[in-house]
């Protein structure tokens, strides 16, 4: 019986994941769980000020801009300040701009404060994958990539179905939740990561990986390609249109918003529980491919799923393909920098790429939509996800079998 083996491995495996990275998980989960809350509603509540379409998409765009304008700067904070403090800043900052959100009395406000918030997303982003290639065992990487997106997706899961309980608060009362959310994650990590060897880092002494160093590799060539079309896919269009979708056709209805986003992380939760192992034993090339290809053919038909239960399925799928290229690029990523170097500015592009992706995604994607219809927008997604796979076909095997 495999079984008791099974939770033997299971077993051995959280005894060597590092205390930092178990305290990361659980302020993940809370962050998400905050996050599912307002994913449902954010770009109803941007149209509810009088814009259309393509405008509201822009809700998560400026999130996204900020983000990639402040990276260069987020990864140098990291290297003098260290990993501890430049993540509960950038905590609390989400938190405000969040609680502002809520205080919003006009569009331009509202993007206003919903990009001061990218700065501290950009923040606690990179220095939580700054300590996960710092401190992962090589072998473990894939499955402590895979642990991490777990916690994000339960609370993904748990979250836009409380958004759609929620929705009889009107839209201003979730912000102010997922505020206090995010200051709960802020203490939760100021608490536990104060009694773990990071309390007292200040800098990273080590040698620095340099983007010029690191684009000479075709793996790293091939994860910015992949970085690039996640974003634009997964975390621009998918945040930006997929509520906008289900609201606007009439089979569907507004109540499908945060069910689809919900379909979404259970079909990415379900596959992220094998597809850690399989990246840490086939490799991260052939996994990578593999959610590229599903996420790409995915985002072909999505925006033709006009009935409830294609709907839901085209979701969960696609949720299933982004479950692969998360744990596989993040492994293939940490093995490029590998731990005897900091990847600073390595690591800053590779999240500039997904941020400017997530920003230019809802906005190109949105005006499509406007003009020539959801099929049209979800299918350029497809095709652009698709083309990122080439470099990957191109591109070596980075794990190293011992």
């Amino acid at each position: 019986m495999p079984r008791p083996d099974a939770s033997r491995a299971s077993a051995s495996t959280a005894s060597q994941v590092p205390r930092e990275i178990w305290v990361l998980i659980a302020a993940a989960f809370i962050v998400a769980l905050g996050y599912g809350l307002i994913a449902p509603i954010l770009p109803q509540y941007a149209k509810s000020f009088d814009v259309g379409v393509g405008a509201a998409s822009t809700i998560v765009s400026v999130f996204a801009l900020a983000r990639l304008l402040f990276a260069p700067a987020g990864g140098s904070l990291v290297g003098r300040l260290g990993e501890r403090w430049v993540y509960l800043t950038g905590l609390v900052i989400v938190a405000l701009s969040t609680a502002a959100c809520a205080a919003a009395s006009s569009f331009p406000m509202l993007l206003i404060v919903r990009g001061l918030g990218g700065i501290g997303s950009t923040m606690f982003t990179i220095s939580a994958m700054g300590l996960i290639v710092r401190t992962a065992p090589a072998h473990l990487r894939g499955r402590v990539s895979a642990l991490y997106g777990t916690a994000f997706l339960v609370g993904n899961i748990a979250g836009p179905a409380l958004g759609t309980l929620a929705s009889g608060l009107g839209f201003r009362i979730p912000f102010l939740i997922y505020a206090g959310a995010l200051l709960a994650a802020a203490t939760v990590a100021g608490v536990f990561l104060s009694r773990t060897s990071l309390a007292d880092v200040r800098a990273d002494a080590r040698p620095k990986l340099t983007f010029a160093e690191a684009v000479r590799y075709p793996a790293y060539r091939a994860l910015l390609a992949g970085s690039f079309a996640n974003g634009w896919t997964n975390f621009g269009v998918r945040i930006s249109l997929v509520p906008l979708f289900a609201a606007l056709v009439p089979t569907l209805g507004p109540a499908m918003a945060g069910l689809g986003l919900s379909a979404y992380a259970v079909g990415n939760f379900a596959v992220l529980q094998v597809s850690g192992r399989l990246v840490d034993r086939r490799g991260r090339r052939p996994v990578a491919i593999a959610g590229l290809v599903m996420s790409g053919l995915v985002g072909l038909v999505f925006g033709f799923a006009e009935s409830i239960p294609l709907y839901l399925a085209l979701s969960a799928l696609a949720g299933a393909g982004a479950s692969l290229i998360a744990p596989s690029q993040q492994a293939a990523l940490a093995d490029v920098v590998g731990q005897e170097r900091s990847g600073g500015p390595a690591l800053a592009a590779f999240q500039m790429m997904g941020d400017l992706g997530g920003f230019a995604g809802p906005i190109v994607a949105g005006l499509i939509a406007d003009r020539f219809g959801f099929g049209a927008a979800f299918a350029v997604s497809g095709v652009l996800t698709l083309a990122a796979v080439i470099p990957w076909l191109l591109a070596p095997e980075t794990l190293v079998r011992s």
